[in-house]
C-alpha cells in the first residue's frame, strides 16, 4: 500500500467528527445506519473509473473545442491543462474525504460534519438545484436527435413533442438505475467504452484526413486574444462545464469494496483520461478548420455542430453519422450516471434532514435508494419545463458544483484542524500537501464560480442563498445548538456568497467593470483566502460543541 493509501486518520473512536471515546454507531441514529449497511458493495477500480470519466465526458465534448478556440484561439490548450491541474488540486481534497470516511452521497455530508447545519442545508439546497444538470444533457440529446427530427427542438428551446420524449427518456434512465449497482456498473461500463471509442476515431480520422501546418501561430498567433484570454475560456469556452463531474467516483464510495485504494485512483485516473481526450480533440479541431473558415481569425469560426459539420466539410460522412449518433449517447451517458449520483446526493440529504427519512429508504434487494429515484425524476422534469434549453440550464449549474467542492476544501480543514487541537498525531493515510492544497482549492473554486461571470451569477448565487430561511425553517422546534450559534458558525459561507456576488458586479467578468482587470480577480482570490481562514475556525468551533450529527465509522482496512 502506497503511504498515502488512505489508513484511517484515527482509530474510530476517536475520528474528528465524532466525540473522542465514544464510537459513531452509539451517536449516529440507527436508522441512517440500518440504512447504511443495505448499500452494495460491488464497485472496483474499473467500475469507479468508469463512473467518473463517463461523467465528465458528456455533451461538452461536441462544443467546448468550438468556443475554446472562439475565445482564446490556439492557447485554448493552456486552458484544458489548468482546468485538469486545478481539478487535480481540488479533486486531492475530496479523495481524502471520500476515502477516509466512505458513505453514499458522502460530498453533501461532509460539509454538516465540518461546518454544521446552517452550512449543510446551503449546500444541500445546491445538490437540489443542480439535479438539473441531468436535465441539461437530456435536453442536449433532444437538441441532436433534431437533426434527424427536426419537430424535437425549436428556437433554443424544447418543443412541446419534444418535452414528451425528454420526459420519455428521464424515465428510461431512471428505470436503468433502478435495479442494482452492479447492473449500473455494468451498463456504465458499455457505455463508457462507446464515449472512449468515438471521440478517439474522431481525432485519428480527423488528423489523417489532413492538417494545416502553422496552425498554432498563424491567423494571429498562438494567443490572438491575450494569454488572458485562457481564463475566460475556462468559463466562457465551456472548459469548467466539459472536466465538471471527476467527483462521481467520491458519491460511490459507501459502494466500493476497497475506497481507501479504488477512490482516490479512479478520480485522478478520470481526470487524467478525460484532459488527454479533451487535448486530442482541441488540437484536432484546431489542425483541421479550412481556411476559408479563418477569414476573421478563429473568433470568426462558427458551427452549430462543431465536429459533425467538419466531418461533412472534410468529406468524412461515415464520421458525421457516428458523430450525430454519438452525440445522443455521451450526452445520454452522463445523464444515465446523473441520475444514480442524484440519488446518491437526495438519499445523503435525507440522512442530513434536509429531506423527510422518507426518501433515505434503501430497497435491500437491489441496494437502490428507488425513493430518491423518484423524487429526482420529479425535479428533472421541473426544470425543463421553465427552462427547456440545455445552454440556459447549464448556465447556472457549474456555479452549484462549485461551491460543493468549496465547501469539501473547508471540510478537510477542519477535520484536521480539530484533530490537532485533540493531540491526535498525524496518520500515515493523509494525503501529503493538503494542509496547503486545502485553501489553494477554495480559492481556484471562487475564481471559477467568478469567472463564470455576472449574468450567471446573478442568478445563481441567489438562488442558493435561499437554503438560510430554509434552515430557519429545519431549526423552529428543534433541540440542540441554538439558531443563533449555528447561524454564527455558518455565517463564513453566507459572507462569502453576497461578496462575490458583489465583486461579480463590479468586475469585468460580464459586470460593471468598475474594478478592472486583473484586480477584480485578485480581489476574488484575497477575499477567498480570508473567508476560507474564518470557516476553518468557525468549523473547529463547530466541533468543540459537539453539536453535529456523526457520520459512520469508516470500515477497518
Amino acid at each position: 500500500m502506497a503511504p498515502w493509501a488512505f489508513r484511517p486518520t484515527a482509530p474510530p473512536e476517536e475520528t474528528c467528527h465524532v466525540p473522542q471515546n465514544q464510537p459513531a454507531e452509539s451517536i449516529a441514529a440507527p436508522a441512517v445506519l440500518a440504512e447504511e449497511r443495505r448499500l452494495h458493495k460491488d464497485l472496483g477500480f474499473w467500475a469507479l473509473t468508469a463512473i467518473g470519466f463517463s461523467n465528465i465526458l458528456g455533451s461538452g465534448w461536441l462544443f467546448a473545442a468550438l468556443y475554446a478556440a472562439q475565445t482564446a484561439g490556439p492557447a485554448a490548450l493552456l486552458s484544458w491543462i489548468a482546468a485538469g491541474v486545478l481539478c487535480a488540486l481540488i479533486a486531492l481534497v475530496m479523495v481524502e474525504l471520500g476515502a477516509t470516511r466512505p458513505e453514499g452521497g458522502g460530498t453533501v455530508r461532509w460539509p454538516l460534519y465540518a461546518s454544521g447545519r446552517l452550512v449543510g442545508t446551503m449546500v444541500g439546497w445546491s445538490v437540489v438545484l443542480s439535479v438539473g444538470g441531468t436535465a441539461a444533457e437530456i435536453s442536449a440529446i433532444m437538441q441532436y436527435a433534431a437533426h434527424y427530427l427536426p419537430g424535437l427542438y425549436d428556437g433554443g428551446r424544447l418543443t412541446l413533442p419534444g418535452l414528451g420524449v425528454a420526459v420519455a427518456l428521464s424515465v428510461v434512465l431512471t428505470a436503468l438505475n433502478w435495479f442494482a449497482v452492479r447492473i449500473f456498473a455494468r451498463l456504465n461500463n458499455l457505455v463508457s467504452v462507446f464515449k472512449v471509442v468515438v471521440p478517439v476515431v474522431t481525432v485519428i480520422a480527423l488528423f489523417l484526413s489532413g492538417t494545416h501546418s502553422g496552425r498554432l501561430t498563424e491567423h494571429g498567433g498562438f494567443a490572438p486574444y491575450g494569454y488572458a484570454a485562457c481564463l475566460t475560456a475556462l468559463a466562457g469556452g465551456g472548459i469548467v462545464y466539459s472536466v465538471n463531474g471527476f467527483q462521481a467516483p467520491l458519491d460511490f464510495s459507501g459502494e466500493a469494496r476497497n475506497p481507501r485504494r479504488s477512490v482516490p485512483a479512479a478520480v485522478l485516473t478520470g481526470i487524467g483520461l478525460a484532459v488527454l481526450v479533451y487535448l486530442g480533440l482541441q488540437l484536432a479541431f484546431l489542425y483541421t478548420v479550412p481556411d476559408s473558415a479563418l477569414g476573421d481569425g478563429w473568433q470568426g469560426v462558427n458551427f452549430e455542430s462543431p465536429f459533425g459539420q467538419l466531418a461533412l466539410i472534410l468529406n468524412l460522412h461515415w464520421l458525421a453519422t457516428l458523430l450525430y449518433a454519438d452525440a445522443v449517447i455521451s450526452p445520454g451517458g452522463s445523464a444515465y450516471v446523473g441520475v444514480a449520483i442524484n440519488a446518491r446526493h437526495t438519499y445523503a440529504l435525507a440522512k442530513n434532514g434536509l429531506l423527510p427519512r422518507f426518501f433515505m429508504r434503501i430497497d435491500p434487494a437491489s441496494g437502490m435508494a428507488r425513493r430518491a429515484l423518484l423524487l429526482n425524476l420529479a425535479v428533472i422534469v421541473i426544470f425543463m419545463l421553465p427552462f427547456g434549453g440545455w445552454q440556459d440550464i447549464v448556465s447556472v449549474m457549474g456555479d452549484m458544483y462549485l461551491l460543493i467542492y468549496a465547501a469539501s476544501a473547508v471540510a478537510v480543514a477542519v477535520f484536521r484542524a480539530h484533530d490537532r487541537e485533540r493531540g491526535v498525531p498525524r496518520a500515515e493515510g493523509q494525503v501529503p500537501g493538503v494542509r496547503w492544497i486545502a485553501p489553494l482549492s477554495f480559492v481556484v473554486a471562487s475564481e471559477f464560480v467568478f469567472w463564470s461571470g455576472w449574468d450567471d451569477l446573478r442568478l445563481a448565487l441567489p438562488l442558493v442563498l435561499v437554503g438560510v430561511p430554509l434552515f430557519l425553517l429545519q431549526r423552529r422546534g428543534t433541540e440542540g445548538l441554538p439558531a443563533l450559534g449555528e447561524l454564527r458558525h455558518g455565517a463564513w459561507l453566507v459572507f462569502h456568497l453576497a461578496a462575490l456576488t458583489l465583486l461579480s458586479w463590479l468586475g469585468t467578468f460580464g459586470g460593471s467593470g468598475r474594478l478592472p482587470a486583473p484586480y477584480d480577480t485578485v480581489a476574488v482570490g484575497a477575499l477567498a483566502f480570508g473567508v476560507f481562514a474564518w470557516a476553518v475556525r468557525s468549523g473547529a468551533a463547530h466541533l468543540r460543541t459537539g453539536a453535529m450529527d456523526a457520520p459512520p465509522a469508516a470500515p477497518a482496512v
